[in-house]
């Protein structure tokens, strides 16, 4: 489980892929001797799994992305370079500053407005009409692994703000219209639109 608190930002430095999916290595600040093997660091809000791990002139570690990540994620377009906003996993004990995030994306959503307004940076997301339903004013939202709050929202179309210390300390400072991010929907509210599909299921069986 993870917060939507982005604590690095890393670089993508190679990415090999094959039959199976795609290996990535990734450069980051993170003091990797105190990374398991095995443990959960999300890149971009995906939830991957750490395969190796080493320091020379830098600090990296190793993930491998499956095919069904690949499909429902825009990691398979990921070049050298690239800055990635990273989380690890939440542990007992941590502070709860954003909110619970699982780093299983629901689907890939689309920017498409940005718009300085004041100092901060408001984006307007697309996201698929399926998932719309789940996105509500006030509401929160994992986009690349970040726990934002929903502003404003008209159809499958909503808007965020990104205050000034969001964007220099995550990726986001270049995020571009037309991008396409990862989306993860509050669970809470997937679990209230399924709790409200039981009940009136059971109320038109009782009729």
């Amino acid at each position: 489980m993870f917060t939507g608190i982005v604590t690095d930002v890393g670089r993508l430095v190679r990415a090999d892929d094959s039959n199976a999916g795609r290996r990535l290595r990734v450069a980051t600040r993170y003091d990797v001797e105190a990374i398991d093997l095995g443990a959960s660091i999300a890149l971009d809000g995906i939830c991957l799994t750490v395969t190796d791990k080493g320091q020379g002139d830098e600090h990296w570690f190793d993930v491998f992305a499956a095919k069904e990540t690949l499909a429902v994620t825009d990691v398979g377009r990921w070049q050298p370079g690239r800055r990635i906003n990273l989380e690890r996993a939440l542990r007992v004990g941590d502070e709860l500053g954003g909110h619970i995030v699982s780093g299983h994306v629901d689907a890939m959503a689309t920017i498409v407005g940005k718009e300085p307004v004041g100092e901060q940076l408001t984006l307007t997301i697309e996201v698929p009409d399926d998932l719309a339903p789940f996105i509500a004013r006030k509401g929160s939202v994992a986009l690349n692994g970040t726990s934002l709050t929903v502003n404003a929202v008209t159809g499958n179309r909503f808007t965020v703000h990104l205050i000034p210390y969001t964007v220099e300390l995550t990726a986001w400072g270049e995020c571009a219209v037309g991008d396409r991010i990862n989306l993860e929907v509050d669970q809470m509210a997937r679990y209230a639109a399924r709790l409200l599909e039981t009940t009136r299921a059971s109320a038109q069986q009782e009729h």
